[in-house]
């Protein structure tokens, strides 16, 4: 199998005044392409400090984190930001989608920053939206939309480069029920299709839909475990 993340001994350590917190410890984890897991811990347990080394938001203290090939450990902020671009799809809690732009225009942007042209940037959305079955609110802005659609358009935006790893932060998290089962059905079929997924989630349910599942206490990892069952949603699609 490929390995598309492998995180050596990494740690992560801050200074918040007199105090040295310790947020990660000596974490060993891979994560073969295509599959899907989730890391689950409840708070203050590292989970989040992990989610954004992985992302390259964050950089370890100590230990390497290789990203599809590539050692990323001491990377500048510059080369970071051109993984993130290149090799990470994000989707949050928030969707994060610019309010006064068009669905279009809002999964097109990581386009701009890759050096696309205006036509093929146009065509990779509406492919993007098309894929996530948004194909008839192109033109439509975030608040015209329900929370699970714009939750779908900041999906599209987060496959629109064809990213390593797409990484979802809480995805529900502001998501009614129906409307969350909804979207974990559509990451399913991301899944499906071949897609490497990693989220992040304090929601033993929403864990469930992954395959594989690692537990977070104290910075360390606790346990790393195939679901052998996965939970699997109705598709709600744009009737959401």
């Amino acid at each position: 199998m490929t390995k598309i993340i492998e995180t050596t001994a990494i740690s992560k350590t801050y200074k918040m005044g007199a105090e040295i917190v310790e947020a990660l410890k000596s974490v060993t984890i891979t994560v073969n392409k295509g599959e899907y897991v989730a890391f689950m811990g409840p708070s203050g347990s590292g989970k989040s400090t992990l989610m954004n080394i992985i992302g390259c938001l964050d950089s370890p203290t100590t230990g390497s984190y290789v990203l599809n090939g590539k050692d990323v450990s001491d990377m500048t902020e510059n080369e970071l930001a051109e993984i993130r671009n290149k090799e990470i799809g994000f989707v949050f809690q928030t969707f994060n989608l610019l309010p006064r732009a068009t669905c279009l225009d809002n999964v097109a942007l990581p386009l701009i920053y890759a050096g696309y042209n205006k036509s093929d940037r146009q065509e990779m959305a509406n492919q993007a939206l098309k894929n996530v079955e948004l194909g008839d609110r192109v033109h439509h802005k975030p608040n015209e939309l329900s929370g699970g659609q714009r939750q779908r358009v900041a999906i599209a935006r987060a496959l629109v480069n064809n990213p390593s790893i797409i990484l979802a932060d809480e995805p529900t998290g502001n998501l009614d029920s129906k409307t969350s089962y909804g979207i974990m059905e559509l990451f399913h079929e991301l899944h499906q299709k071949g897609n490497t997924i990693i989220m992040v989630t304090h929601e033993d349910d929403i864990a469930h839909y992954a395959h594989r599942i690692i537990r977070l206490r104290d910075g360390l990892v606790e346990s790393d475990t195939v679901n052998p069952n996965p939970t699997r949603g109705i598709s709600m699609m744009v009737s959401e």
